[in-house]
């Protein structure tokens, strides 16, 4: 099934997560990662292009800036098939974020999901790497 609003978005992430953070086109969850007690924390938002095109991002943090190497970061965007690696702040420090961006004109549910059961882990393990076990998100 096609899923062309985010009211409609809302509603199946809500199904299995509780919301954390909601406004009228932004809402995040915790995703619990499988047999352990960390989460990451997923935000899904939905934006425009400039051509009113609309796209669902699914963005989460990862490490503050600082803790890694930007070359890196971009030499790891390259290999990435799914999803990429930003810069975004929270609290006012510059944070790598991992985010995808889907098409409202082709999503559909089974891919967000699908899309999320593999950013939140990779996220997850790499915060891990990075962060000596810290569960920052």
């Amino acid at each position: 099934m096609s899923s062309h609003t985010f009211a409609e978005i809302r509603t199946h992430i809500e199904a299995s997560n509780t919301l954390v953070h909601e406004e009228p086109f932004l809402i995040g969850f915790e995703y619990k990662a499988d047999g352990s007690d960390r989460r990451q924390s997923i935000f899904l938002a939905e934006i425009k292009d400039d051509d009113g095109h609309r796209y669902l991002r699914i963005e989460t943090t990862v490490i503050p800036l600082a803790h890694y190497d930007a070359e890196k970061c971009l030499r790891i965007n390259q290999i990435l098939r799914i999803g990429y690696l930003a810069v975004g702040d929270l609290a006012d420090t510059p944070y790598i974020k991992m985010c995808h961006n889907l098409s409202y004109a082709n999503l559909n549910l089974t891919e967000l999901d699908t899309v999320i059961d593999y950013l939140a882990p990779m996220a997850d393990d790499f915060e891990n790497q990075f962060e000596g076990g810290a569960d920052i998100s």
